[in-house]
């Protein structure tokens, strides 16, 4: 059954579409019309598109990885593309997880000064968390996504099929996102979680849409009150960088290599950030032993051997949603319940840290 979502307000103009076996058929429809058709594809998901007529697009294949968000990289996309004749009638298509993602809209935003955009999610990660909202983005040596834009697909095609190629660690990576959705805003969703999970981890087609339909409808709240990450309350965007000011500085920490995906890292940060919540007085004990239970029943990366180590503690300090030396991050009240923490003391999530 296809389940269909539309947004269209003053910032956001997309369709958002989750059907099992679908994404062949879209971009055989897609290659019908009159326009251009550039495709940038993954090329683990490459031999999945063997029946599609290709004579009207022009397909180029990536090997992906975080160490394809470079500038150089970037550049290197950009002049193919030019090469082939992209023009600004043309639609660019990313087929793809979430560093492909990044660097395609990034392109899209920039290429001719913006062409139109659709967007094809291979990995569960991408399809709940960084194929919605528009946000796209490349890492400096300074940090991960310090160069970027807002630039919305107009469609999000999320075909559950394509899970079925990632190997299981990969599946867990994105079931830390959706976790986190539930953490920070629904409280329901985490409890059905609590009994679903093996459901999600063994690809049940129904369960994992129902995942994937309320991840999506959970950050699109957020998306659609601050489609920016302007607001400094419980409305912010920022919001659903819950676990990621952990998170993104130990994979900066290991230079986005292969030893600590972004799953594991946001699932090893949600629960650093939830012990700083409960130590700070925020969140109680139960919640605490609650969230804590339930990474270890579903077996997600709890902790890691370099986490109080002096260079990751600096990264901490340069996450960019900081200000004047304090930290800013995202804590919880109680499950589903969450809220933006300014100007927390360095020497306090420092502490906590070393106590962990």
């Amino acid at each position: 059954m296809i389940k269909k979502i539309k947004i269209n307000n003053n910032h956001i103009n997309t369709s958002i579409i989750i059907k099992s076996n679908y994404a062949t058929k879209y971009l055989n429809f897609l290659s019908k019309n009159n326009r251009k058709i550039f495709c940038i594809v993954d090329n683990k998901v490459k031999n999945f598109f063997n029946d599609l007529d290709k004579k009207n697009i022009h397909f180029t294949y990536v090997k992906c990885g975080e160490k394809i968000k470079k500038i150089n990289y970037y550049e290197k996309i950009y002049e193919k593309l030019l090469s082939k004749g992209i023009d600004r009638n043309s639609i660019l298509v990313c087929i793809g997880g979430g560093t492909l993602g990044d660097l395609c809209g990034f392109i899209a935003s920039t290429i001719l000064r913006g062409v139109e955009y659709k967007l094809i999610p291979t990995t569960l990660l991408s399809q709940v968390d960084s194929s919605i909202g528009g946000k796209n983005g490349i890492n400096s040596k300074y940090g991960k996504n310090l160069i970027g834009s807002f630039y919305q697909p107009n469609e999000v095609i999320i075909d559950t099929k394509f899970l079925k190629m990632l190997p299981f660690r990969e599946i867990k990576s994105g079931y830390a996102e959706i976790i986190k959705h539930a953490l920070i805003k629904d409280k329901n969703f985490f409890n059905w979680l609590d009994k679903n999970y093996n459901k999600i981890f063994n690809l049940n087609t129904a369960v994992l849409e129902n995942a994937i339909l309320k991840s999506i409808m959970i950050k699109l709240w957020y998306v659609k009150n601050d489609p920016k990450e302007k607001l400094i309350n419980f409305n912010s965007r920022a919001i659903l960088n819950f676990g990621h000011t952990i998170g993104h500085s130990l994979e900066t920490f290991y230079n986005y290599n292969s030893k600590l995906n972004h799953g594991e890292a946001i699932s090893i940060g949600m629960l650093i950030e939830a012990k700083i919540s409960n130590k700070l007085g925020y969140l109680s004990k139960i919640d605490l032993n609650k969230i804590e239970e339930h990474f270890k029943n579903a077996k997600l990366k709890l902790s890691d051997k370099n986490i109080k180590n002096y260079n990751l503690l600096n990264i901490i300090k340069k996450d960019k949603k900081n200000m004047n030396g304090n930290i800013n991050i995202i804590l919880l009240k109680s499950i589903g319940k969450s809220f933006f923490a300014r100007n927390v003391k360095f020497n306090s999530i420092k502490q906590i840290i070393n106590s962990t």
